[in-house]
């Protein structure tokens, strides 16, 4: 499950971006219920992009901001209590991180749902039931 962190340079000291996709990878899971879980944990992935300033932008026009977008299969991030509670959480990491000097208004998120049997794990395309058997072993 990727997750993409893109940020203006600047909006988060520099070299708390690990910490960053670390506290927002265990939000993930813990939001699933899956903390610890050997088989997804190490499938969580992510990087991130860090934007020279004036090369973001909001409305049209120039803006510091960041933003967070996982790629996930349909079941999950499926309800909207735990998209709501996983991306405030997200939300809030960045905010923290950011010395509270980033508004949460500047901070943007979203997430995109993998079609069925394109998830691939293990160098194989697993359906969502496979998938889902494949993380119940964890």
């Amino acid at each position: 499950m990727p997750i993409t962190l893109t940020l203006t340079e600047g909006v988060l000291p520099r070299g708390t971006e690990r910490q960053a996709i670390a506290q927002i990878t265990a939000a993930l899971l813990k939001h699933h219920g899956l903390t610890g879980n050997k088989v997804m944990t190490p499938n969580i992935t992510a990087h991130v992009n860090v934007l020279p300033k004036g090369m973001s932008f909001a409305g049209g026009e120039e803006v510091d901001g960041a933003w967070i977008e996982t790629k996930t299969p349909a079941f999950a991030l499926a309800s909207h209590e735990v998209q709501a509670a996983f991306f405030g959480e997200a939300t809030q990491i960045i905010h923290d991180l950011s010395g509270g000097k980033l508004p949460v208004e500047r901070i943007w998120s979203n997430g995109v749902h993998a079609v069925d049997g394109t998830w691939n794990m293990n160098g194989k395309a697993l359906t969502n039931a496979e998938l889902g058997a494949e993380v119940g072993k964890g």
